[in-house]
């Protein structure tokens, strides 16, 4: 007897022959209906906060938010390699309009061989523009690190100075910079407002303001000025491993009930998984030294320049 599958319930439908049951266009619905398995439940979509959210409930969210990373990124810590206060403002510097794995990949060749303030004030410019070069804009910043050692050199002594009002006056060195080195080389709080800060900051309705220092006054007033540096660590990992800016991973986002931009990225737990970086999704991570609390997390360094 010759037959057709139905594709909706997957059955043999009997086609010919005189025994041949009619099938009518119910029945294969009712098949249907009842042969479906039940469709999964569509992930809860929180709550975005009132418009009238109080300064009090806002501040509440942010502390919480940043309670909830400070659990998911213990080891939360700066992408740039160095060894010094002179590496690490550097190395900041140079991050300008680039990777923080690319200046990682750059760094141990121009400190090799200019480990000073003096050495690299002292530089045939040419030779560190080409060590520089894969870092981008490789002759603005050549001239910004060398100037910097040269002021580093003849006005405090070849020492970094452990002062937001001192680390302004170098070259290159904004705020933004000062406050990398004032937290991670001298342990002093500061709000480091990079492109990842200001763009989660401003989704969590923290702030709407886009200027960095009204962004850094705006969420420094929600936070102790002791969680200040840890706060842009937390903020920083997370932009970078879940929350992308052009598709965020929302389904898998440890935040997400907290986050009124919930929904602007891939929302399938599934989907969103292939979407995380770094140690989140078994990749290197920006530094080629990182800390051992990040590989014992299962963190992975970084290659150096020109390997694989």
């Amino acid at each position: 007897m010759a037959a057709r599958r139905d594709s909706a319930v997957g059955e043999q439908i009997p086609t010919g022959g005189k025994k041949a049951a009619k099938v009518t266009e119910g029945d294969v619905k009712k098949k249907a209906t009842a042969k479906r398995p039940a469709k999964p439940p569509e992930p809860l979509k929180p709550a975005k906060p009132p418009k009238g959210e109080s300064r009090t409930a806002l501040v509440r969210r942010a502390r919480r938010i940043n309670r909830e990373l400070a659990e998911v990124y213990p080891y939360a810590h700066p992408e740039l390699d160095f060894e010094n206060p002179f590496q690490l403002v550097v190395a900041t510097v140079l991050s300008a309009q680039t990777t923080d794995l690319r200046v990682n990949q750059t760094t141990p060749a121009l400190f090799a061989k200019y480990p000073t303030p003096e050495d690299l004030a002292a530089a045939n410019p040419e030779e560190v523009e080409e060590i520089l070069r894969p870092t981008g804009f490789f002759r603005a910043k050549t001239k910004s690190v060398m100037g910097l050692s040269k002021a580093l050199a003849e006005d405090f002594g070849g020492e970094v100075p452990g002062r937001l009002e001192d680390l302004v006056k170098l070259p290159g060195v904004g705020r933004k910079t000062a406050f990398v080195v004032l937290g991670n080389a001298f342990g002093r709080p500061g709000i480091t407002v990079d492109t990842h800060f200001q763009r989660l900051v401003r989704r969590w309705q923290w702030t709407d303001a886009t200027d960095p220092d009204k962004i850094e006054a705006a969420v420094g007033a929600l936070f102790p000025k002791s969680e200040w540096t840890m706060l842009s660590h937390h903020v920083i990992f997370h932009g970078r491993r879940i929350c992308h800016a052009r598709k965020p991973a929302c389904g898998a986002c440890p935040i997400a009930p907290l986050c009124p931009a919930y929904g602007e990225g891939e929302t399938d737990p599934e989907k969103a998984k292939k979407l995380l970086k770094y140690e989140k999704g078994g990749f290197p991570g920006q530094r080629l030294k990182p800390p051992q609390s990040y590989l014992d997390a299962g963190g992975k360094p970084a290659p150096p320049l020109g390997a694989g």
